[in-house]
């Protein structure tokens, strides 16, 4: 099973890393309204900006036993 994880960074700021198919993974920051994270991460998985490997490793070090997303 995919996992996916989001962090809160502020209070309409969500990063999202999503493990892919593949076995590989990325993870993307966006604006969110900030009513309902459970639902907005979503939004994000699928329309944030692609963060750079170095930053996504700190912020998500489970993942890093995967391939990252070039």
């Amino acid at each position: 099973m995919a996992r996916t994880k989001y962090i809160v960074l502020d209070s309409k700021v969500l990063v999202v890393a999503v493990e892919g198919s593949i076995g590989d993974w990325a993870a993307y920051i966006g604006a969110v309204p900030g009513y309902n994270f459970d639902e907005e991460w979503q939004r994000v998985a699928e329309n944030g900006t692609k963060l750079p490997k170095s930053i996504a490793e700190i912020l998500f070090p489970l993942f890093k036993d995967l391939k990252w997303r070039e």
